[in-house]
């Protein structure tokens, strides 16, 4: 998918990204085959909900459910009561769809491709490509809120959210590369939650700081820019 220009930025990011990863339950460590389950389960949970709020519930529906089987063959009410305090109820009973549709029509595997994957309840374009990319290391274009604001300060595009949502996942998909697709989307997201951070943004550790078109600009601050 990447431009060949890119591609020295993106070893910068992986080279980063392999000393400063976060330590997150449902990663596979280093050279450790991702488990699409956890995968799943994992962005299903932090949609619309912080890391720090996800990890209990995300380890506590583990250790009761530790295979898609095992969590479609769980009474709804029982998936609801461990769900409770997430909110969103509603990925709770998709999930638990979920769970049931992959589990008795697909012998118990998540499809491997964003196309399948959007095919499953509570699944849309961007769980898709986190799962594809993560869980079956597929060239795939992960957007979340962290890498627009990384998108937008780095190409310096002022154009406002939610409106500048297709640009800002064009320009990403001009560096995301065909080679561990899942780490490098990962680290984008590392990049903004622990540097390129809303507030305060730690440019100075940045890998892509002489890259990046916003800081050159003075624009960081600003950037992504909401509409009024």
């Amino acid at each position: 998918m990447s431009n060949d220009s890119f591609t020295p930025m993106v070893v910068r990011l992986l080279a980063w990204y392999d000393s400063n990863r976060r330590s997150l339950p449902w990663r596979a460590a280093p050279g450790q085959q991702p488990d699409p389950y956890a995968v799943w389960l994992s962005e299903v949970m932090l949609q619309q909900t912080t890391v720090t709020a996800v990890i209990p519930y995300f380890l506590n529906f583990l250790r009761k459910w530790p295979t898609v089987t095992a969590l479609a063959a769980a009474p709804l009410d029982e998936v609801l009561a461990a769900w409770a305090g997430l909110g969103y109820y509603a990925r709770a009973r998709n999930l638990h769809k979920c769970a049931g549709q992959v589990s008795e029509s697909l012998g118990g595997h998540f499809p491997d491709n964003e196309a399948g994957l959007r095919q499953l309840p509570g699944i849309g374009d961007y769980t898709a490509a986190a799962i594809a990319a993560i869980g079956f290391a597929r060239p795939a274009v992960v957007v979340d809120g962290n890498v627009e604001r990384v998108m937008a300060r780095l190409f310096a595009l002022d154009e406002p959210l939610p409106g500048a949502k297709k640009k800002l996942k064009a320009l990403a998909a001009r560096l995301a590369p065909d080679d561990r697709p899942g780490d490098y989307a990962q680290a984008v997201m590392d990049l903004g939650a622990t540097l390129c951070t809303p507030q305060r943004p730690a440019c100075g550790l940045c890998p892509w700081n002489k890259d990046c078109q916003g800081r050159a600009l003075g624009l960081t601050a600003s950037l992504p820019a909401k509409r009024p």
